[in-house]
């Protein structure tokens, strides 16, 4: 963070400033709400959460070398004492950024976000000093906190943008305004929250409508191979630059093919000019987040060879999103755990079909450890009984369906789609699964483990790696 001294902030924030000898002492270290990442010179945001408030351990932050604590009441050390400390650190990003004039660019979508915001950052740190979301930090704690990591040499801040119903996205950008607005797609992720893709689309076009006009510099960058992603141009005064492989794309890919490893290969088309793409991440999906990135650096300036070249370079930042390890006897694992919606398995489902091109040939098999997929809502048992046929239809191996009723439902999708006998099996838990992988799995044999984040599925990736014990509790 730029460094501010304690009286700014609390000026910033509205906040009574508390056992503070010098307010002239400056904050020179990042700000953080765990107090073991405190560094010397912190600012400790201090959240009272479900199981833990952050105000019982002040003062462990300040004898780590933190300056000071963010605070909803005093903490008996140096504190900016502040109504509502969630609001306070949004103010304190707002000005921050509003400060450092940094080109904004946030992102938003059903599917995809994650490995979106991962290439874009790598894309640009190759063009100029880049900060970025850490993961998927992407709500209304998690996006302050890291355009406070901006500093005086950041170029670009991406920024992750999560929504879970409508005026969240709306709330997000008014923290950090962006410049240029990317929507990926909308699909059936948190639709049971939501009521509909058409109450999905409606939040996450808050994104574009909050973009300055064209002629103050606004980008709205939208999906043209989704329709209700493309219709979303109409609800913004920004300029539209449009991504995918329509004819009318300004960024777009052609010759899109797969590597005997299931990593995409395309020729990039920007405004001006061409070039070769391939791709280090596996799935054909990919493609169209790779576009999404190229249309960003496109806009920001980079020339098509820059891009296509950091592009090609790029690899995956963020943990257990298509995470693909062979082990010593020949057993590939994906680990896919991190999070799970109807668009994303289906990606996972035929990423994997790709790679097994290979396995197959060398007698190996496909494996997809499936759990449940989370917040669908009336649509959950259709959505995971689809599920279950596309695993048929993708010839995948083996379906081992992981936990409660939804796994039936995901087995039953693969009987009705006429898969019988040993081809899918439900097991009760994580354990269950790894019990039974382990005593099937063979050299060459590939494993795709994923399910949405409540079930913990990545145990059974991590598990199958490290090669025996037991499974430690979450």
């Amino acid at each position: 963070m730029i460094a501010l001294s304690l009286a700014e902030i609390a000026d910033i924030t509205g906040g009574r400033p508390h056992d503070i000898p010098d307010p002239s002492v400056r904050i020179t270290g990042p700000v953080v709400i765990d107090s073991r990442q405190v560094e010397a010179g912190s600012l400790f945001a201090a959240f009272a959460g479900e199981h833990v408030d952050g105000h019982d351990y002040a003062e462990r932050a300040v004898a780590s070398g933190a300056a000071a604590v963010l605070a909803a009441r005093p903490v008996g050390v140096p504190a900016i004492v502040v109504a509502d400390v969630e609001k306070a650190l949004g103010a304190l990003a707002r000005a921050v950024v509003e400060r450092l004039g940094t080109d904004v660019v946030a992102l938003t979508g059903s599917a995809g976000k994650t490995s979106t915001k991962d290439l874009i950052a790598q894309v640009l740190q190759a063009h100029a000093p880049t900060v970025w979301t850490p993961g998927s930090l992407n709500n209304e704690i998690g996006l302050p906190l890291t355009a406070l990591r901006a500093t005086e040499e950041t170029r670009h801040l991406v920024l992750e943008m999560g929504a879970r119903g409508i005026g969240h996205i709306e709330y997000l950008t008014g923290l950090t305004p962006p410049r240029i607005g990317l929507v990926l797609n909308v699909g059936t992720a948190h639709i049971g929250e939501f009521g509909g893709r058409e109450q999905i689309a409606q939040a996450k076009g808050e994104l574009v409508e909050a973009l300055p006009s064209a002629a103050e510099g606004g980008v709205a960058v939208l999906n043209a191979d989704d329709p209700l992603v493309r219709a979303m141009s109409a609800r913004t005064k920004a300029r539209t630059v449009l991504f995918g492989e329509a004819d009318d794309a300004g960024v777009r890919a052609t010759e899109v093919r797969m590597t005997p490893a299931g990593q995409p290969s395309f020729t990039l088309h920007t405004p001006t000019g061409c070039g070769e793409v391939t791709l280090r991440l596996y799935g054909e999906h990919h493609v169209s987040n790779a576009l999404a990135a190229a249309a960003v650096a496109h806009v920001l300036g980079m020339s098509v060879e820059e891009i296509a070249t950091a592009l090609s370079e790029a690899g995956t930042l963020s943990r257990w999103r298509m995470e693909v390890t062979e082990r010593a006897d020949g057993v590939t694992i994906v680990n896919d755990a991190y999070n799970a919606n109807p668009e994303s398995m289906r990606a996972a489902l035929r990423a994997l079909a790709a790679m097994g091109g290979t396995a197959r040939a060398d007698g190996g098999r496909t494996w997809a450890v499936l759990g449940p997929m989370a917040e669908l809502g009336d649509a959950s048992l259709a959505e995971h009984d689809a599920v279950g046929r596309l695993a048929v239809r993708l010839n995948v191996s083996k379906l081992v369906a992981v936990g409660g009723r939804e796994a039936s439902w995901l087995q039953l999708g693969a009987y009705n789609e006429g898969s019988w006998g040993e081809e899918s099996v439900v097991v009760s838990d994580a354990q269950a699964a790894i019990d039974l992988l382990r005593r099937e799995l063979r050299p060459g044999d590939v494993v795709l483990v994923k399910a949405s984040r409540s079930v913990g599925l990545e145990r059974v990736a991590l598990a199958l790696l490290a090669g025996g014990g037991e499974v430690a509790d979450r």
